[in-house]
């Protein structure tokens, strides 16, 4: 396993995926009946920002650390952050940043379910010893594209999936994640899918967005942070979450919480953003912009650094 998270948790990227996370799941709460979680890469839980990996690359101060101080942030963020802080081992500051899986542990009611795939032995390990006393988290160390398979549709007929995987070979990965999301649109095509994908080279990821708009969701909606220009192959230049099915509102629920994460997590220039729906019900996929990036309409106002 090349690609270990505990080197890069917290950073910008983690921040924009989790805030997104956050919004889908309130979003699934505001109906009484219960609902599923699935997360197809879910890592080990919990990861030491004091720990070698975090303290080797720095990755988290560009990230939550910048966060944990602002004031004046939407109320979105203001939840979100609350819960990483109240997390165990943050009783005195910031220690440790909580993965996706105990993020969602903490929100779950009793009555929801999660469903945390995780391939690699010494990860599943750590994530089932964190979770085991809690019976709503069910760990599974297989793949989680092959899981999906399994797991759709749960009991429950409503929820959430989430495919976060490391892109060791990005273009190789976007491949995969397009077919098992084909197949998982079959089995379950009411189901959310939010998907994460970094931005190094924008020409890498446009096809990977065009084809998510051709497999059978009913919308999609794209929400990106960029901290450099997405012209370098070298860096993680942003990140994005493509969310399939998602809410109809949730634009307006992430567009003030995106513009304050632009302001906070801008780096050496101006972050730059982008919130839209790129595929929606009862529209044709729109045609590729012939534009660059740099002019693209979609854009938003870039936010000036901090």
């Amino acid at each position: 396993m090349n690609y270990r998270h505990a080197y890069h948790a917290g950073n910008f990227a983690d921040v924009l995926k989790h805030t997104v996370l956050h919004a889908l799941i309130e979003s699934l709460q505001a109906k009484p009946a219960p609902f599923c979680y699935i997360d197809t890469h879910a890592g080990s839980g919990n990861y030491p920002l004091e720990g070698f990996e975090a303290r080797k690359t720095g990755e988290h101060k560009d990230g939550i650390t910048r966060l944990h101080p602002a004031e004046k942030v939407p109320a979105l963020l203001q939840r979100w952050r609350a819960g990483v802080l109240s997390g165990e081992g943050n009783e005195d500051g910031l220690k440790f940043y909580p993965g996706s899986p105990l993020q969602v542990a903490r929100l779950l009611r009793p009555n929801d379910s999660a469903q945390l795939c995780e391939l690699h032995a010494e990860e599943a390990t750590k994530l089932r010893h964190l979770l085991h006393r809690d019976p709503r988290m069910h760990v599974h160390q297989r793949d989680g594209y092959e899981a999906l398979k399994a797991l759709l549709p749960p009991k429950e007929k409503r929820g959430l999936v989430l495919i976060d995987p490391p892109y060791e070979a990005q273009e190789a990965e976007y491949k995969v994640i397009e077919q098992a999301l084909k197949t998982a649109l079959q089995r379950w095509p009411t189901g959310i899918y939010a998907v994460w994908y970094p931005i190094k080279l924008r020409s890498q990821v446009q096809p990977f967005l065009r084809g998510l708009q051709r497999i059978g969701a009913r919308r999609v909606l794209r929400v990106e942070l960029l901290v450099h220009p997405d012209d370098s192959p070298l860096r993680l230049n942003g990140s994005g979450m493509a969310i399939l099915n998602a809410p109809w509102n949730l634009d307006d629920v992430l567009r003030e919480p995106l513009r304050a994460l632009g302001e906070l997590l801008a780096q050496d220039k101006p972050a730059t953003t982008r919130l839209d729906w790129i595929l929606q019900e009862g529209a044709e996929p729109p045609a590729p912009s012939p534009l660059p990036a740099s002019r693209l309409s979609t854009r938003e106002r870039p936010s000036r650094p901090r």
